[in-house]
């Protein structure tokens, strides 16, 4: 059994704000990714007023061993007012920031991004202020959705890793590192303008030199963002935890990865995709993308 050690500890929320913010998503009927996958963060998250809200349904079609969120059960036909609900979250809560992520949607002709955009329209309406993260799978590589969900103009497009390639067949066992680059790739290709992000996992058996490979491969693709996490195994049933990773080699790779040119790295025993997103919002300010007057996805014409 490998012992928790003392710098996964953290501090116990307020209990109140964490129920105001549980009430309006209740009220809303909103998932939050918060809740699905166990995060250890949601303390401090819900306590700030953010929350991670998941769309398309708590069910998904992908039964990755790492993640807490339901795979058993059938996923549901989409609501066409969560987008609605979801814009109505983001004015109660005066969000400055939101982060959109989603369960993988396999049985849908374009994988949920229709939804994803309808979303980012609908928070367009009632917040215009507000910054857009969506947090999107693969797609099973349908790039033409993928194309469709960055006419919506999100302000950052997200998307995981999760591991090293040697591991994928025991930890992402339906995903693909290599369609998970092309979709980084791809995105920086039709979209110039927005900001790329993906995060990985550590502590599953990957080596020092694995991760800096996947930190190399997702800066050849011209990936912004980078976050890196400790994986904390949700239950018994679920893939078993190989290593605490400690503080000083998540220090390591934030700098390995700023030597390679991450315009951001959050890497510390409890990052995950979302935590402190924010923040992107000053690295914005100081890394301005062009602005693009041509037609199609990168300008006007949308």
């Amino acid at each position: 059994m490998v012992v928790k050690p003392d710098w996964l500890r953290v501090k116990a929320p307020q209990w109140e704000r964490i129920g105001s913010v549980t009430s309006l998503l209740r009220d809303l009927s909103l998932n939050t990714v918060c809740e699905e996958a166990s995060c250890p963060n949601i303390g401090e998250c819900f306590n700030a007023g953010t929350a991670t809200f998941l769309i398309m349904g708590p069910a998904c079609t992908r039964a990755c061993p790492y993640c807490d969120i339901d795979f058993e059960k059938k996923p549901q036909a989409l609501d066409p007012t969560e987008p609605q609900r979801l814009a109505e979250a983001v004015r109660r809560m005066n969000l400055s920031h939101v982060v959109i992520t989603s369960v993988n949607r396999d049985d849908l002709p374009d994988g949920g991004a229709s939804q994803f955009v309808r979303c980012i329209e609908e928070i367009r309406q009632v917040s215009p202020h507000t910054t857009i993260e969506v947090l999107i799978p693969d797609l099973c590589g349908q790039w033409e959705a993928l194309e469709i969900l960055l006419l919506a103009r999100p302000d950052v497009l997200n998307h995981n890793t999760e591991t090293v390639p040697r591991l994928y067949r025991r930890v992402r066992p339906q995903g693909d590192y290599a369609r998970s680059l092309e979709l980084l790739r791809r995105t920086r290709d039709l979209a110039p303008w927005v900001y790329t992000k993906s995060g990985i996992m550590v502590g599953l058996g990957e080596t020092d030199a694995e991760v800096r490979q996947v930190m190399a491969d997702l800066r050849a693709v011209d990936c912004d963002i980078l976050t890196i996490g400790q994986y904390l195994q949700p239950s018994a049933k679920h893939l078993d935890l190989q290593a605490f990773i400690n503080p000083e080699q998540f220090d390591a790779w934030r700098e390995a990865g700023e030597a390679l040119g991450f315009l951001q790295v959050v890497s510390s025993p409890l990052t995950r995709s979302s935590y402190h997103a924010e923040q992107v919002q000053t690295l914005m300010k100081a890394h301005p993308r062009p602005v693009f007057l041509t037609s199609g996805p990168t300008g006007p014409g949308m």
